[in-house]
């Protein structure tokens, strides 16, 4: 069976910039644009309130009470910061690794891992209580010559998110100077050619500039490959180097890692195949993207599976009665349903990603898609209130149960990730014209 296209054939370079290029330079957009951008910016307005509400009045509109100190302010945190994995995968390590099927998908990875981290960045220091002092957490000249606590988790997630989101952002940018300049050479009003310009800094395609480009993105694509695996692996550390049953485990790290790879790609298939649809862009990003993303979620699902599987297996063995009980209560405590959700939904159904048909069937891949970043957003739901909600003292525990305000935050910061996507589409194109170009290219060599 021949391997599906990374391209579909019939296309020139001219045509290329053409199609890609007028999404973010047509005169108008589709209604369909005007309102997802509606709903996306009516959630970021509940944020706002929520947010605001929560300056005014305090920590105490959330559920969090005594045990349960972390919420959903935490929850979402690894949640966003788990998604915002899988475009620094796609642009950094598969450029290394030389896979030209990356080319149509890594734009817009790249632009969600920076909202996700954005999105992430925002919770904790929400969570601090008292946000306005939430630069106390960076080592800054003061006259009392205090310095943030090192030992700290939340001192080490300061410092691996921030690093992420720089190199991040820098990757991206850098990637979309060769963009910028075309769109900058075909904008129509004299206004969209100044910023383009602007943006592209005096980009003109010589050699020079493309040996220089090359090089950069080379050494950003290293720097960025080892913080895919940091930066959540400092995120895993703030439970992993806690003494609370549940949490107190060495697996965590590389778990967290594959979970945030997991969660990634199928966000990146949920925001894909609808974008694929609506610009009608079925010819750049094939069912060979489609598929390649499948077997990797696939992939990392297995390893998240063997997480889980090894996580009880240890509370067992270790013969920890604490182990052992926070494992019994995940799986029949007062939460168990949404114990067994996360099984279903993270383990069993993604199974059906061994079949090439699923993978290659787009509404049953986005469907599967949904489902696994529910999933993750109740494994993580999992391991920071079950493990909590009972803890060492039976006279403390505890059911949490969120507020309206929590519910609120949590989608208004989908609103806010959906509203910055939907600027990123309508300004900057979602597709990387010049490596779609020498794909062209490559595609006609092999023809002759």
């Amino acid at each position: 069976m021949s391997q599906p296209r990374v391209i579909e054939p019939g296309y020139t370079i001219s045509t290329v910039t053409d199609k890609i290029s007028s999404i973010v330079l047509g005169q108008r957009q589709r209604p369909g644009w005007f309102l997802g951008f509606g709903v996306s910016f009516l959630l970021l307005m509940m944020l706002l309130y929520a947010v605001t509400v929560l300056f005014a009045i305090g920590v105490g509109i959330w559920g969090v009470n005594i045990p349960v100190g972390w919420g959903f302010a935490i929850v979402n945190f690894v949640w966003w910061i788990g998604i915002g994995h899988a475009g620094t995968l796609i642009s950094a390590i598969l450029l290394l690794l030389h896979q030209k099927w990356r080319t149509s998908i890594n734009r817009t990875a790249e632009a969600m891992t920076i909202f996700a981290v954005l999105c992430a960045g925002m919770f904790p220091v929400l969570h601090l209580g008292r946000p306005w002092l939430a630069y106390w957490l960076f080592p800054y000249p003061n006259t009392m010559w205090y310095w943030p606590q090192f030992r700290s988790p939340l001192v080490w997630d300061v410092f691996a998110v921030s690093t992420y989101l720089t190199v991040s952002l820098l990757f991206w940018f850098v990637g979309l100077i060769p963009d910028l300049a075309t769109l900058r050479d075909r904008a129509r009003t004299r206004a969209k050619q100044i910023v383009y310009g602007f943006l592209a800094m005096g980009w003109r395609g010589s050699a020079v500039h493309w040996k220089r480009y090359e090089m950069t993105s080379l050494l950003l694509a290293g720097l960025a490959t080892p913080l895919v695996i940091s930066v959540h692996t400092v995120v895993s550390f703030d439970f992993a180097t806690a003494i609370v049953p549940g949490w107190h485990t060495t697996i965590f790290p590389p778990y967290f890692v594959a979970g945030a790879i997991y969660s990634g790609f199928a966000m990146v298939l949920c925001l894909a195949i609808p974008l694929r649809k609506f610009y009608r862009l079925e010819d750049f990003i094939t069912t060979r993207h489609l598929d390649n993303m499948g077997k990797i979620m696939l992939a990392t699902g297995l390893i998240v599976a063997y997480g889980y599987m090894m996580e009880a297996f240890m509370a067992f063995y270790s013969a920890d009665i604490y182990e052992r009980y926070v494992t019994l209560n995940r799986m029949a405590g007062p939460y168990a349903a949404v114990y067994w959700c996360l099984i279903a939904f993270n383990v069993v159904v993604p199974q059906a990603l061994w079949s090439r048909r699923v993978r290659t069937t787009v509404p049953a891949l986005f469907t599967l898609a949904l489902i696994i970043n529910c999933g993750m957003w109740l494994e993580r739901f999992v391991i920071v209130v079950i493990s909590l909600h009972r803890d060492f003292m039976p006279s403390i525990w505890r059911m949490y149960a969120p507020t309206r305000w929590d519910w609120m935050t949590l989608f208004g910061s989908i609103g806010l990730f959906l509203t910055l996507l939907y600027l990123f589409i309508r300004y900057l194109p979602m597709i990387s014209i010049f490596e779609m170009r020498s794909l062209v290219t490559e595609t006609e060599g092999e023809r002759r």
